[in-house]
């Protein structure tokens, strides 16, 4: 096993987003977390990348306010949820966020470096960029370009190379279609497909349900921070109250 959470909690002052929430991932899986929104999914995966602790203590010298975590996240063996984010990161546990959210005023190339930012070996990072290129000739094509001037399709793309370029043991991406044509989709989750098949394991929030239950080997359905079910798309989509009340089809 890769990833184990176990009895998560996470409170923003009195308002309970994550709800004892236990699951796990196991090596070269691609495991989807779904549901309706403001589930949980986005803050679940925050939490298991450091980012929920980090944003605790700005809130809390900033507005006074308070955030809660409690339960404990392992990864490769190791517990992690009492360590920071950028330490998370050098152990290859790495997050891809939602909406993308490239450096705007940088060149693509310079946000991929950004990526590889904790590495130290020139080498490795060359390999790393020649691997984001293969995977992604656009990004290599407008690599001098500002990445504030892509389209949303490249930045998703972007985003993830950028992710890539520290050879992720665990890439969680959230909400890799938000805001894309359909056709952007199609593209995106192929390229998805192809990094699931490179063997790196994938936890992936998304809400395009039918694209993601046919390249997902588990699923997990969350519902006001709770997990209400838990397996393959097949399984999943044969339970009429699942696919009706909270998948939405």
């Amino acid at each position: 096993m890769l990833l184990a959470v176990a009895d998560l909690i996470v409170c923003y002052d009195r308002a309970m987003i994550i709800n004892e929430l236990s699951m796990n991932v196991d090596r070269e899986e691609l495991v989807s977390l779904v549901g309706p929104n403001g589930a949980g999914k986005s803050t679940l995966l925050r939490a298991i990348t450091g980012l929920v602790a980090w944003e605790r203590e700005i809130t809390r010298r900033s507005t006074g306010g308070d955030v809660i975590i409690e339960g404990t996240v392992t990864f490769d063996g190791e517990r992690i949820d009492q360590i920071p984010a950028h330490e998370i990161v050098k152990r290859g546990l790495i997050h891809c966020p939602e909406r993308r959210r490239p450096f705007r005023e940088m060149t693509v190339i310079d946000n991929l470096y950004a990526g590889a930012y904790l590495l130290k070996d020139k080498k490795e990072i060359q390999d790393n960029l020649e691997k984001v290129y293969q995977l992604f000739p656009v990004v290599k094509e407008r690599s001098d370009q500002i990445s504030g001037t892509l389209s949303g399709g490249e930045q998703q793309m972007l985003a993830i190379g950028r992710a890539l370029m520290f050879q992720p043991k665990l890439l969680c991406i959230d909400e890799p279609s938000t805001g894309l044509a359909p056709i952007l989709r199609r593209q995106v989750f192929e390229k998805i497909g192809e990094i699931r098949d490179l063997g790196i394991t994938l936890l992936l929030v998304e809400q395009e349900v039918s694209t993601v239950f046919k390249m997902a080997s588990r699923n997990y359905v969350l519902s006001a921070g709770k997990i209400i079910a838990e397996g393959t798309g097949e399984q999943l989509l044969k339970d009429e109250v699942i696919r009706k009340t909270y998948l939405g089809l």
